[in-house]
């Protein structure tokens, strides 16, 4: 089934009759986006949200010095955005790039207004969403504010086992809040523990 995973995403928290799942799906624009590809930019009207159906990507904010800070990952079956600058329209923050090629989803956000309307159930969707993005933040707030590096990595490690070998050690040290010099250290001491 083609639409089959973002479907089983959706059914996690709200059932869709037949022709619920035909509003949402005539909404979605598909894209097979090559690795290294940019769907966001800073600076850009952020207005869409992505499902990635296949691949990984990597949401960053670039500083005015040119120093990229990771603030996250989406992997299969993840949903991504800029989403402050996506609920209130305005031009993005940070830049969402593809780790690798990537095969994704596309809401509009005039659509998934549209959609709220039509097929109610995708507020509260949406609003589990919502919920769920702001808990994993805080959490890695606190994380970040009570852990040591080396158990940061070990949370990464467990929450993106395939994407920790897919992405450049910088994108990871940067993720984390530490220099890829102190990265390759814990790496090097996990190494010979």
């Amino acid at each position: 089934m083609e639409h089959g995973l973002i479907l089983e995403n959706i059914a996690k928290h709200i059932t869709l009759d037949d022709n619920e799942v035909a509003e949402f799906l005539k909404l979605l624009k598909k894209a097979k986006i090559p690795r290294r590809s940019m769907i966001l930019t800073q600076g850009q009207l952020c207005n869409s949200i992505y499902f990635v159906d296949t691949g990984a990507l990597r949401a960053f904010y670039l500083d005015v010095s040119g120093r990229e800070s990771t603030i996250m990952f989406a992997i299969k079956d993840w949903w991504i955005t800029d989403m402050y600058c996506f609920i209130n329209a305005l031009p993005a923050m940070l830049t969402i790039d593809t780790i690798e090629e990537s095969v994704i989803y596309q809401l509009q956000k005039n659509d998934l207004e549209k959609l709220y309307l039509t097929v109610p159930k995708f507020e509260r969707f949406f609003r589990i969403l919502m919920q769920n993005a702001y808990i994993r933040e805080q959490l890695r707030m606190i994380q970040n504010l009570s852990l040591t590096a080396e158990e940061r990595f070990d949370i990464f490690l467990n929450k993106y086992p395939d994407v920790a070998n897919k992405v450049k050690q910088k994108q990871i040290a940067s993720y984390l809040g530490i220099t890829p010099e102190f990265l390759s250290m814990i790496k090097r001491k996990k190494r010979k523990s």
